[in-house]
């Protein structure tokens, strides 16, 4: 019996950015997966023309089983823009027709038609401009799901990064470390290390939410209050923790090599570092969802839309792990079977 191959989603993201341009280069590539791109099939055409790509692209038409994808070809789900695409320049008027992708993702893979979603990069400017209220994927991923909880961490091939706190303004940040908060970030993370990456007893780094991790209370008493007494009482239960550290130097090559995965504080604590090792070749998990999701590590890059000077290798990545995790999942089942 062949094994079943997933299906896999591909938002396109902001029109004006790049995440068409790298959807399309991205589907130039042979893949042990369906993809189906969601966006609009003109617009899409209208950019492989200008990237002199020789992309065919057709509706998308569910079938009977998941096919592997055949270079130079791609399945749309066609969904239309409001008004005309110019890359480079983002306009308001198009606000809806990104969230109108996402929830054909989200729809498809909550029945069953897609096994992931992989999500290109959107304009949270843009959407707030439109008077949408809009924080990030994460956020509205957990929202339109119902989940009430999630946990987004970035990955590379060598490190993986949680966050406890995701797109909050600094000022907030210590309000928002919570223990019952941090207990169960925590215990997401623990599970998906376990669930979705097959690592059965997770070693997780947590760093500390001030400088030298408040340096024995004298700067800041989080660490003493909230994050130490947590982590003891979870590793009673048996989780392998170290921490909370100091960020600035819980990154040395030995914790490295005893991580995992580490949990940060906040948004800029602990993603630079993951960056800087492997910017344009990590991906972005939310983790706690019923639905796998996985996105690139960068924005929309605005500047190179239809130049065809951007990069897929991100979003390669993020195609990669989305089928590995798919088809690792307990409850697996390929499209057309559901």
């Amino acid at each position: 019996m062949p094994t079943p191959i997933p299906t896999i989603a591909i938002t396109t993201g902001e029109p004006a950015g790049i995440g068409p341009d790298i959807t399309l280069m991205a589907a130039m590539r042979a893949w042990d997966a369906e993809l189906v791109a969601i966006g609009d099939i003109d617009m899409l055409r209208e950019r492989a023309r200008l990237l002199n790509l020789p992309v065919s692209l057709t509706p998308y038409q569910p079938g009977p089983q998941a096919r592997p994808h055949t270079p130079g070809h791609l399945s749309v789900l066609h969904t239309s823009v409001s008004a005309t695409v110019i890359p480079g320049q983002l306009n308001p008027a198009n606000a809806h027709y990104v969230l109108k992708t996402l929830d054909l993702a989200i729809e498809g893979c909550r029945t069953g038609s897609f096994q992931a979603m992989v999500t290109a990069p959107v304009q949270k400017s843009v959407i707030n401009d439109a008077g949408i209220p809009f924080s990030g994927h994460t956020e509205y991923l957990a929202e339109k799901t119902g989940t009430e909880h999630v946990v987004m961490m970035l990955a590379t091939d060598k490190l993986r990064v949680a966050l406890a706190t995701t797109h909050l303004p600094l000022k907030d940040v210590p309000a928002a470390i919570t223990r019952e908060s941090l207990e169960r970030t925590l215990r997401i993370l623990h599970a998906e290390l376990t669930g979705k990456f097959g690592i059965t007893r997770p070693k997780i780094t947590v760093l500390g939410l001030n400088p030298h991790a408040g340096e024995g209370g004298h700067l800041g008493r989080e660490e003493i209050e909230i994050i130490t007494p947590l982590l003891e009482k979870l590793k009673n239960e048996g989780m392998q923790l170290a921490g909370p550290l100091p960020a600035d130097t819980a990154f040395n090559p030995e914790q490295l090599a005893n991580s995992d995965a580490y949990l940060a504080m906040y948004h800029d604590q602990g993603l630079p570092v993951l960056k800087f090792s492997r910017f344009g070749e990590a991906v972005n998990i939310t983790l706690g969802l019923p639905i796998v999701r996985v996105s690139v590590d960068h924005g929309t890059a605005l500047g190179l839309a239809g130049e065809g000077s951007a990069k897929a290798g991100s979003l390669i990545t993020t195609i990669d792990l989305a089928g590995s995790i798919a088809t690792c999942a307990p409850n697996f089942v390929p499209a057309g079977n559901a």
